[in-house]
């Protein structure tokens, strides 16, 4: 699913409806492993193309190894890269590794449809994570001033969004099951030090796509997101 043309489902603007209580149910995909430049720029596409009514998305995916910098990011917080692509890109805050074993969640939402700001939409996908590391008996929390999720001082996950045309894209990265080796050759998120967990580790899931179904009805409740049916 590395192709560009394998986002046409996910990319083609909804139709329009003539009101706001037309408007179904947020669609969760999931994507499988792909690529990582080619869904930054189907998200883009997305969040340029939606109008008022499209219905809000979720992508659920795996990336290849992979590294990406903030649109603002200092490469001093590059140490050694080695062979894993670097790939500087428009969201916030600095440099991060996504790779196979780490579920990565794309929330293509409507923020003034939702009616929550960036900081508010930020604690909501945070509080996801909390909520399912709690489903495993993990205690989880946030930090002021230091977005993603820690268990213990260790970094569970990570978040860095973009918002544009009042549409949220890129957003959540779950350690589930990886290699954390790639970590020690950036300052993750410019902490220089900072150590990575993942739930594997802690008592919980080992599949990133069981994760991905354990934390789908956590990410509808803290983005108050309806699903079909509903």
């Amino acid at each position: 699913m590395s192709a560009p043309g394998a986002f046409a489902a996910a990319t083609a603007p909804a139709p329009e409806r003539a009101a706001w209580g037309a408007i179904p149910p947020a669609l969760v995909r999931r994507l499988g492993r792909v690529e990582y430049q080619p869904t930054w720029r189907a998200m883009q596409r997305f969040t340029e193309e939606r109008g008022a009514t499209t219905p809000d998305e979720i992508w659920l995916l795996e990336h290849p190894p992979v590294f990406t910098l903030g649109a603002n990011a200092s490469r001093a917080h590059l140490l050694a890269p080695g062979d894993i692509p670097v790939v500087q890109i428009d969201r916030g805050g600095q440099v991060t590794y996504h790779g196979p074993g780490q579920l990565v969640v794309y929330p293509l939402i409507d923020l003034r449809r939702l009616s929550v700001g960036i900081r508010d939409f930020v604690i909501a996908l945070e509080r996801a994570v909390i909520d399912l590391a709690a489903e495993f008996g993990i205690a989880a929390e946030a930090r002021r001033g230091a977005p993603g999720v820690y268990v213990g001082g260790e970094k569970l996950a990570s978040v860095g969004v973009r918002v544009r045309r009042n549409g949220s894209y890129h957003g959540l990265a779950l350690n589930v099951a990886l290699d954390l080796e790639p970590f020690s050759r950036i300052n993750p998120c410019g902490y220089q030090g900072l150590k990575m967990t993942q739930l594997a580790a802690l008592g919980g899931p080992r599949s990133v796509w069981e994760c991905a179904d354990a934390l789908e009805p956590h990410l509808r409740r803290a983005l108050r997101l309806s699903a079909a049916g509903d």
